[in-house]
């Protein structure tokens, strides 16, 4: 039996994952809205032999723009651009389920994954905040359940389209003159609540069949979708244990829809600082905490957790009744409350545990001290990788790269390079079966 690959991917969240990182030096402030920058990021990743870059998503200014970058250039536009400058490196696009329809997504993932020979990954994702749904004609988001009810059906509806073409259909035969076997293209004929979509796909079958899908959800309803559909799923476990229960939960409940276990990576979130010596590190630690002002945390905090900032006070814990957004995000939410509790902190002992981040797990220390925590993790089975956020982008990257990765690789625990070009490859996921193949058999 071969053993078990550890997977790693760069989430490019524009100048770093700190709050602070454009205003360290070497950082350029413009990086979020230069496409040069996601290239040169993309192209280290690579050299480190990653599976993929991972991009995020918002249609909406919803954070402090007078105090950091915005999520703000489209996934698929930036992912296409960065797949001409790339060779090998696998691309993992967020679109909402919430806002776009069915065909437009399996249509421009589809072409993403033809257009550098099958790489493409679609992150699934609903909307929950209010800027975004008053950019797109609503006056509140659309409630959890009916949310999380659409995306199931949405990604259903994808996968068929991707499937309406057989492996067959394009003939492309220059002396007879047929370009396609039309008796091999089916529509799909779907009629569901939220979507009726006739179809056929106006496009052959993606390289990999289907471009690899993930899911980043926490809630009880995230879970079921993606253990009904993700390939891979990014978590936010900020706790060994925590990620150890949701890994199993998750695998427990993939085998409900007939699935193995196996069929689902968990890749956890992780923002690193590092330095060549632990000191070293805390001085950075402490210097892009001191760049953050405390009120962009504060409303930050109060924007995860959706209670009133007044509510918050500094020097003591955070109130005894928070309660569940109805309808807000509950995977921040869910990270950022187990923190605060497991550790007893203050609201200020949080927001300088948070690093200004919204519930991602950080670690802080030397090269070494980080390759032991992610083997610890991967070993485990707490992870099976992680979506790498380092604290400044290019250069948290570069140091990782150049310091981290040699010592996994001296373990044993991740490739010196590619063995394969596709992202299946690189995450050691087979290519989905055609339902069409087994009729025509």
């Amino acid at each position: 039996m071969s053993r078990r690959q550890l997977h790693l991917n760069i989430n490019i969240l524009h100048s770093g994952f700190s709050p602070a990182a454009w205003r360290m030096e070497g950082s350029d402030p413009r990086a979020s809205f230069d496409i040069n920058h996601y290239i040169k990021v993309a192209g280290i990743a690579e050299r480190g032999t990653f599976d993929a870059v991972f991009l995020a998503d918002q249609a909406a200014i919803s954070d402090r723009i007078d105090f950091r970058p915005l999520t703000s250039l489209e996934p698929t536009i930036v992912l296409a651009i960065v797949a001409a400058s790339t060779e090998r490196i696998g691309l993992i696009g967020t679109a909402s389920t919430t806002y776009n329809e069915p065909y437009n997504i399996a249509r421009r993932f589809a072409t993403l994954d033809h257009a550098r020979g099958g790489r493409a990954g679609w992150n699934i994702v609903t909307s929950a905040d209010l800027a975004q749904s008053r950019n797109f004609g609503l006056e509140k988001p659309v409630d959890h359940a009916s949310r999380y009810e659409r995306a199931g059906e949405f990604a259903a509806v994808v996968k068929a389209l991707w499937d309406s073409w057989e492996e067959e259909a394009f003939v492309g035969d220059v002396a007879t003159g047929r370009f396609v076997d039309p008796g091999r293209v089916h529509p799909i004929a779907h009629t569901g609540k939220h979507f009726c979509v006739h179809g056929p796909h106006n496009i052959p079958r993606p390289p990999q069949g289907h471009p690899v899908l993930v899911q980043a959800g926490g809630s009880d309803d995230g879970r079921a979708l993606a253990a009904e559909h993700a390939e891979a799923v990014f978590s936010a476990s900020q706790s060994f244990e925590e990620s150890l229960d949701y890994a199993r939960d998750l695998r427990r409940r993939a085998t409900r829809y007939g699935r193995s276990e196996n069929s689902i990576l968990v890749l956890a979130g992780l923002a690193t600082i590092i330095g060549s010596t632990e000191a070293e590190a805390r001085r950075r630690q402490e210097e892009l905490r001191d760049l953050i002002p405390l009120e962009y945390s504060l409303a930050r905090l109060a924007g995860v957790l959706q209670v009133d900032q007044k509510k918050l006070e500094l020097d003591k814990p955070l109130p005894e009744a928070i309660p569940l957004p109805a309808d807000g995000g509950h995977t921040f939410f869910h990270a950022t409350l187990a923190l605060a509790r497991r550790q007893g902190l203050t609201v200020r002992g949080l927001i300088r545990a948070l690093n200004g981040g919204t519930g991602h797990r950080t670690i802080v220390g030397t090269p070494a001290a980080i390759a032991d925590d992610i083997e610890t993790w991967f070993t485990a089975g707490a992870a099976d990788g992680f979506n790498l956020m380092p604290d400044v982008l290019p250069h948290g990257l570069e140091v990782f790269v150049d310091e981290v990765v040699p010592i996994l690789r001296r373990r044993g625990l991740f490739r010196h390079e590619y063995t394969g070009r596709t992202l299946r490859d690189h995450l050691g996921l087979t290519r989905p079966h055609n339902p069409y193949a087994s009729a025509a058999e």
